[in-house]
């Protein structure tokens, strides 16, 4: 089954999500395993083996896709989990899995050499030479760059390799270079890379007094406000902390990346796939943003030159009511 132009990529944390983004216009679908195997173990979300079997069907059903992530990193002498995971993707039909795991990629290759494979943006693949490695070792079909990449520089990489080009169109960003975040282990012992999770719902705990409410994690006290003030899930990175005499988000902002306003500029430079985060999302939040982007897509691909900002339609669905273009404009160089 061939993409369409620029195919549309939307996440589902559950089987009624994936439905939902379907009817919305996604092209297609990721979604994971109930287990450490993907980047999103959270608990209530994700697939089992026979709910993956019929997500594919349903999928196909209605000429979409599904990719399946097996996007963490195997344990040392705990692999089978991940072997199992490709096993499943596999015999379910599913179109592609995302893997960033040299061991499973190899894995994958050589006991299923017709899977296809896409290369994670776990794998922090950001040069024409590492994706070039990937595609000549494992056959790798499809990159997912870091979110690190400026439009110019996606151009430059996409002109020197012969791979599809996947990028983040809508969603969170995290402040570690792909694959590379230490700091939800250091506090509570696992983390998205290894585990499949970030600052895990167990260490997570709420208090409030007569002044104030506090989210904490693992005992921390990783963000406190006035009672008249939100309050968010506490993730390390997003966290407000003191230094300097200052109380401040340290390591990052809470803000969405939104690319609806340079669409155009993304299709220009070679890239073909627009994948929306958050497969941690609900159903609402999936079909609302990917409705746009379906809306967005379409009429850039006939031909609308209509430049007027769109990025506004989304800002109720960004965190923080803030949205950026990220690193495609890398107005801090």
């Amino acid at each position: 089954m061939q993409p369409p132009p620029f195919e549309l990529v939307a996440p589902a944390g559950t089987p009624a999500t994936l439905k939902a983004a379907i009817r919305a216009g996604a092209d297609t679908v990721y979604c994971g395993l109930r287990d450490e195997t993907n980047a999103r173990n959270f608990p209530g979300l994700n697939f089992s083996e026979a709910e993956l079997r019929d997500a594919v069907e349903f999928a196909h059903a209605f000429g979409a896709r599904v990719i399946v992530a097996i996007n963490t990193f195997a344990a040392a002498g705990h692999t089978g989990p991940w072997k199992n995971a490709v096993r499943c993707a596999r015999e379910a039909g599913a179109d592609a899995i995302v893997a960033a795991d040299i061991g499973v990629l190899d894995h994958a290759a050589e006991r299923y050499p017709d899977l296809r494979l896409h290369l994670s943006v776990q794998a922090a693949a950001g040069t024409a030479e590492a994706v070039e490695f990937y595609a000549r070792r494992f056959g790798v079909k499809r990159v997912v760059l870091p979110r690190i990449l400026s439009i110019p520089e996606i151009g430059n990489l996409a002109a020197e390799v012969n791979v599809e080009i996947e990028a983040f169109a809508f969603g969170g960003l995290c402040v570690m270079t792909e694959g590379r975040c230490h700091l939800s282990s250091f506090v509570t012992g696992r983390s998205p890379n290894l585990s499949g999770v970030c600052s895990p719902a167990e260490a997570v705990s709420y208090t409030r007094d007569a002044e104030y409410k506090s989210a904490r994690l693992s005992g921390l006290t990783i963000q406190r406000e006035n009672h008249n003030k939100p309050i968010g899930y506490p993730t390390l990175c997003k966290g407000k902390f003191s230094a300097g005499g200052q109380t401040a988000h340290l390591f990052e902002d809470p803000v969405s990346l939104n690319t609806l306003d340079v669409l155009p500029e993304l299709a220009d430079a070679g890239v073909t796939a627009l994948k929306i985060e958050g497969r941690q999302r609900g159903k609402a939040y999936v079909e609302r943003v990917t409705r746009e982007f379906r809306n967005a897509i379409d009429r850039l691909m006939a031909g609308d030159s209509n430049r007027v900002s769109q990025a506004a339609a989304l800002d109720h669905m960004t965190e923080g009511h803030r949205s950026t273009t990220g690193a495609y404009r890398k107005t801090w160089r």
